[in-house]
């Protein structure tokens, strides 16, 4: 799991246990039925939101915001596009055909492929450029899913609320009716406040976040890509590419 979704995680169930445990409210936390209408809830409101098309990629988004998988760094993603500037310039462009199988990126091998296939640089740009596009409507299909269940989780839990003040003035004659009916109302507001602020929105905004660092490293994929097929020199290749980089970064930091 990232370290970070650790720490966070640690600090935020940590500062809520503390609350619950300091006002002794820890043994009253858990309802089902308030859990049932703001999960339920929820989902069945997402359901109704998205097609199966991009709900069905909803689980393996999950598991790779909590599970990140390896990742390039922009350091070694440039050292490999140099090294494959090297190889071009020392042995012809012709070479890298061999060089192809071992990449470990598809969108660098798809880029090259075209190169080695004789299409001019504007195409291999238009054609990546658009690769880029798609990628990232895909996810962020992905990622409105889980904003919008961090936007039905509240709202189920301010439903369970009225549903639970409508228990209490039915029962007034019935102290302990009044008393279930009560932690209902405030049970799922908690569970709607604390599902959006600790799983659905902290995912999505994760997600967008790994979504960003990959397409950076395609925008400079491309970069290196038609300066290899101009045939610069690897010198060069290495200080465009940090050029780029660090230019973009500060685009996206403004």
């Amino acid at each position: 799991m990232d370290l970070m979704t650790i720490v966070g995680l640690a600090l935020g169930i940590g500062a809520v246990y503390y609350t619950l445990q300091a006002g002794g409210l820890v043994n009253m936390i858990y309802n089902f039925p308030a859990l049932v209408l703001v999960l339920g809830g929820t989902l069945a409101s997402t359901f109704l939101t998205y097609p199966y098309r991009i709900l069905k990629r909803v689980p393996a988004a999950m598991m790779l915001a909590l599970f990140p998988q390896k990742r390039w760094t922009a350091e070694k993603y440039i050292r490999l596009i140099v090294d494959l500037a090297e190889e071009a310039k020392r042995s012809g462009i012709d070479s890298l055909q061999d060089e192809l199988p071992k990449i470990k990126d598809h969108f660098l091998v798809d880029g090259l492929q075209m190169v080695l296939d004789g299409l001019p640089p504007e195409i291999v740009r238009e054609n990546l450029i658009k690769e880029i596009t798609f990628i990232r409507r895909r996810h962020q299909q992905v990622h409105a899913v889980f904003r919008s269940m961090g936007a039905y989780a509240p709202v189920f839990g301010l439903l369970g609320t009225l549903i639970g003040v409508v228990g209490v003035l039915k029962n007034l004659t019935n102290p302990e009716a009044i008393g279930s009916s009560m932690a209902v109302a405030v049970i799922t507001t908690f569970y709607g406040i604390f599902g959006t602020n600790f799983i659905f929105l902290p995912i999505a905004n994760k997600l967008a976040a790994y979504t960003e660092e990959e397409l950076l490293l395609k925008e400079v994929a491309i970069e290196g890509i038609l300066a290899i097929q101009a045939g610069e020199i690897p010198s060069v290749v290495s200080r465009r590419l940090q050029a780029f980089l660090a230019h973009k970064m500060r685009q996206k930091r403004r």
